[in-house]
Order: structure tokens, then sequence, then C-alpha cells
């Protein structure tokens, strides 16, 4: 995972606390996307988080041709041997599919509201809050965006581990331990943004 995995959890952290002011208040989400819109410093961290994306996967793809290099032939093979979990044998197919997830997200909340503020287009979104809540009262983009959400689960609870290991905690003793950090941590995270769209779905179904 690396520095690159750390610095994109924390953003998803940080992500899914300003999600969440929206199940209390529209006022509050919608000032939040206003600093974060067309100012120089929301500019300067949409461009370092983008270039931590692209890090990201560079370096995952170079490690999963590294690895299957590594393992030739034997990676058709199977064997009882090994334990390694499914998530940590899939990592780069979840990644993908993480990005395909990313790039609706971008298309549905980023381009219309921060890049239509920046070129200056009249079909600018002025409350975040509003097309937030219209896109999360759809059910087919909800069971979209959650099964998003559930690769991206699985791509976080071998990501936060690994990251650990980039760090050098991989002892015999702090495994398990670690292991189950990540599964905290990811589940934390996934339920935070997951909570958002079920809420108004659910609104939008019994009103």
């Amino acid at each position: 995972m690396g520095i690159s995995g750390i610095f994109l959890v924390f953003f998803l952290l940080f992500h899914m606390s300003m999600n969440i002011t929206l199940l209390f208040s529209t006022d509050a989400y919608d000032w939040i996307c206003e600093m974060l819109g067309a100012n120089w410093y929301a500019i300067a961290g949409t461009l370092v988080l983008v270039a931590g994306v692209v890090i990201h996967i560079v370096y995952a793809t170079i490690l999963t041709l590294q690895n299957q290099k590594a393992r030739g032939r034997e990676k058709y093979a199977s064997s009882n041997e090994t334990k390694t979990e499914w998530a940590s044998k899939n990592m780069y197919v979840l990644g993908l599919i993480v990005c395909l997830g990313l790039l609706i997200h971008f298309w549905n909340f980023w381009y219309k509201m921060q890049f239509a503020e920046l070129i200056h287009s009249p079909e600018a979104v002025t409350h975040g809050s509003q097309l937030v809540i219209g896109l999360f009262s759809q059910p087919l983009f909800v069971i979209v965006y959650l099964v998003w959400l559930l690769a991206l689960w699985f791509h976080l609870t071998h990501g936060v581990w690994s990251a650990f290991q980039t760090l050098g905690w991989n002892g015999k003793l702090w495994f398990s331990r670690l292991q189950f950090i990540s599964n905290i941590v990811a589940t934390l995270i996934i339920f935070g943004f997951a909570i958002v769209p079920i809420f108004f779905l659910v609104k939008e179904l019994i009103s």
C-alpha cells in the first residue's frame, strides 16, 4: 500500500466526516462545499489528491506485475499451503473497481461542483446538499454506489494492514492485531460513507 495508501486513507476519513455532516445539517454541508470550492487551497488539495491516486495506481501496477513475474506458472496452480486472503489475491482487480467508482463519483460530484465553478459554468451547483440528496434518492445510483463501497472495503481491509507492514509493523505478535485494526478502520470508513445514501434512499422511499 505504501505512503500513498496511508495518505488516501486519511483523505477517506476526512471525506467520510464531511458526508456525515449532511445527515445533521444541509447548511453545514453546503458551507463545507463552499469552503472546498474554487479556492486556491481547495484546488491545491485536489491536485495533491490526484497525484496521490496516480502514484498509488502506478505503484500498485508495478507491484502486481512484479508479483506475477516472480510467481511465474505457479499463479495458475492451486495450493492449500497458502492462507492468503481473497482480498490480498485480488487487490488489483478490486483497485480497478474502486477506480471506476471514483470516475463515477468525480463525474457526479466534483465535475458538477468544483470544476464547474472553476470554468464559471452556468450549470455549476450552488447547493451541494441538493445534488447529493437528489442522487442518493435514486435506487439504481445507490446500488452502484454501495457495490463500489463493498469493493473499497475489501481493498481497505488488506490495504490498511499492508500499510502497517510498510512501516515495519509485521512481527508475529502484531500480525492478528494489525489485521483486526485494519478491519475496524476499513469498516468505519465504509459504514460512514454507506449510511448517507442509505438514509436518503430510505427517506425517499417512505415519503
